[in-house]
């Protein structure tokens, strides 16, 4: 797995061993950003179930000033620090503007700052159980950004219409294939 656009291109990012991880895969992130474009450069994100944190550091290659990453496990933790470390030495920045929080995405804070773009890329079998607590969440914290947008990986099979939520666009179309949905607050 590399950052697979901007400045850091070509980065590699490390992921723990063992299936406690299902990284985004690079073509899926590239997707992702292609259709996002011009929207990322200026933004801060939230990376929720962030994994490897590969969604916020290809944010911030791509030119997102900062941003928030929650992972519940220690050792995928412990890989984001050191992705992170890695991208912004590319980018010849500090880490300041970005926190980790080695947390529940269900329960933790958010941080204070209100993101531009939420990236969520739950454990497949979980997504129906999380995905209303989260956009129920995401409905408050979001409130002062109603234009932010919400990046949710998810099957392809995986029909999701949270209350209060348009989809505005889906990458992918195969069933067990990841998929890419857009949402903004309706």
């Amino acid at each position: 797995m590399r950052i697979s656009g901007g400045i850091a291109r070509g980065i590699p990012l490390v992921v723990p061993k063992g299936d406690s991880v299902r990284p985004a895969t690079d073509g899926a992130r590239q997707a992702a950003f292609s259709s996002l474009g011009a929207y990322v450069p200026g933004t801060r994100f939230l990376d929720l179930f962030a994994g490897s944190g590969a969604y916020g550091l290809e944010a911030l290659s791509r030119g997102a000033v900062g941003g928030v990453f929650v992972e519940k496990n220690a050792k995928a933790a412990a890989c984001v620090r050191q992705n992170l470390a890695a991208v912004c030495k590319s980018l010849g920045r500090e880490s300041a503007g970005v926190e980790i929080f080695q947390a529940d995405a269900l329960t933790s804070s958010y941080g204070e700052a209100v993101p531009d773009l939420v990236f969520i890329d739950p454990p497949y079998e979980i997504i129906s159980t999380v995905a209303p607590v989260l956009f129920a969440r995401l409905t408050e914290f979001l409130a002062a950004k109603p234009e932010a947008l919400v990046v949710f990986e998810m099957p392809g099979e995986l029909e999701l219409t949270p209350p209060g939520w348009t989809e505005i666009k889906r990458l992918g179309k195969g069933a067990r294939q990841p998929t890419i949905v857009f949402f903004r607050a309706a």
